[in-house]
């Protein structure tokens, strides 16, 4: 099986490439011939703007742009992606989200057609989410962000397609500090991530 690791971040020496590389060392480290590829959008310049061959695609004028094609082949030979991101503003940095509002597009990732039912296509897809955030536990409950997260992620994007997030973890600061245990999370991700339910490794 192979996982696709995709990474939101500019800074090549953030805690969101470290967490994302323990994630592929617990891949390594499973041995169990599984392999992953990781896709840096920053590092690769992938470009989250929704431009005008998007649009024609969304009206059903042109098929998908070059680099948007690109990305439905590293998908789909894809069994798992795991999106490795910062929390801005209470969800996806801007260049995670364009790359769901430019790769997860109508007759690929879903189909809707006018008067018939909506057809999901990514049930094959397993999904895990790890998320860096920066603010604490209390405040995410309090003012109910981990919901709102929950609701405009995991059931509006990745439910719309059928796609199953199989894994969320936000990983935060404690006392003020990341946990060295956060690292050890991601690392048993990526060590368990084909044995999950739901597949049949």
């Amino acid at each position: 099986m192979h996982a696709l690791i995709v990474i939101a971040h500019p800074d090549p020496q953030s805690l969101t490439h470290a967490v994302a590389g323990q994630v592929a060392r617990g891949i390594e480290a499973s041995r169990s011939g599984h392999t992953f590829e990781i896709a840096d959008l920053s590092a690769e310049g992938f470009d989250p703007r929704f431009n005008a061959g998007d649009v024609a695609q969304f009206r059903g004028q042109a098929g998908p742009p070059a680099d948007v094609l690109a990305e439905h082949a590293r998908l789909d030979r894809t069994d798992d992606l795991v999106l490795v991101y910062p929390v801005y503003w209470w969800s996806f940095p801007g260049l995670l989200k364009g790359w769901i509002d430019r790769v997860f597009v109508n007759g690929w990732a879903y189909r809707d057609v006018p008067g018939a039912k909506l057809e999901k296509l990514l049930g094959r897809l397993r999904v895990h989410l790890v998320a860096v955030g920066g603010a604490d536990m209390r405040t995410y409950e309090k003012h109910g962000y981990t919901a709102a997260m929950k609701t405009g992620i995991d059931h509006g994007i990745f439910g719309y397609c059928g796609a199953p997030v199989v894994t969320s973890q936000l990983l935060l600061p404690q006392d003020g500090t990341f946990p060295d245990a956060h690292f050890e999370t991601a690392r048993s991700l990526g060590q368990r991530l084909f044995s999950a339910p739901g597949t049949d490794a």
